[in-house]
């Protein structure tokens, strides 16, 4: 694994400056009533792209509005954007709960048309038909909420391969998607964070770490 996030400063990532920050050694997100968030808007890591990979990090979010990790996404600058940061594709929600099927977890697609993917909790196939199927169970609802920890921090790990993701909360897989759609599965992008639009929120993001994968 290599670190891409160096505790310091946000050398190595893009974002809008008035909401992104470097506090405690960890990377902030913060929206207030004074400083919102035209749209949602995100913190790009510019040092790589998200082919395959094992990706790694540790997430506490205020209970108020969620945020996301973006991967095999792409930096949407063409046509009527809102802000400077628009990033589209495969979203790792990050929520503060642990209520299923509102967690932190899921797969949201993120500007594109199927929303939800995958819930967590559950093994999906996105078939070459373009159709969603949900043939197993990886997690349930008192699993869920005896793995993840409201209010505070808790680890992250996304493993992708070819068409094949899994989410890992804290060590458990919470999550196994398979994308087959032919024209809507993404098999390579960037990296980014999200903050998103609406009530005043705040995330934080600390021990993000890479590996690339054949």
């Amino acid at each position: 694994m290599r670190s891409i996030f160096n505790g310091k400063d946000l050398k190595g990532w893009d974002g809008d400056p008035e909401l992104w920050s470097v506090k405690n050694g960890t990377i902030r997100g913060e929206t207030t009533k004074e400083k919102k968030a035209n749209g949602n808007t995100f913190l790009i890591w510019k040092g790589g792209r998200t082919k395959n990979f094992d990706l790694r990090m540790s997430f506490r979010v205020s209970s108020v509005n969620n945020s996301g990790i973006q991967y095999r996404s792409r930096h949407v600058t063409e046509g009527k954007v809102r802000n400077k940061w628009v990033v589209r594709g495969y979203q790792h929600e990050i929520r503060n709960s642990d209520k299923l099927p509102n967690v932190a977890g899921f797969i949201y697609d993120e500007g594109g048309g199927r929303g939800r993917m995958c819930l967590a909790g559950q093994k999906v196939i996105w078939g070459e038909d373009g159709k969603r199927k949900q043939v197993g169970t990886v997690i349930d609802a008192d699993g869920f909420a005896d793995v993840f920890t409201v209010n505070e921090w808790n680890d992250v790990t996304i493993i992708a391969k070819g068409n094949h993701i899994r989410h890992y909360m804290n060590g458990r897989l919470i999550l196994d998607c398979t994308d087959k759609h032919p024209e809507r599965a993404l098999l390579d992008g960037i990296l980014a964070l999200q903050l998103h639009a609406g009530a005043p929120m705040w995330v934080e993001f600390k021990n993000i770490r890479i590996k690339d994968l054949e």
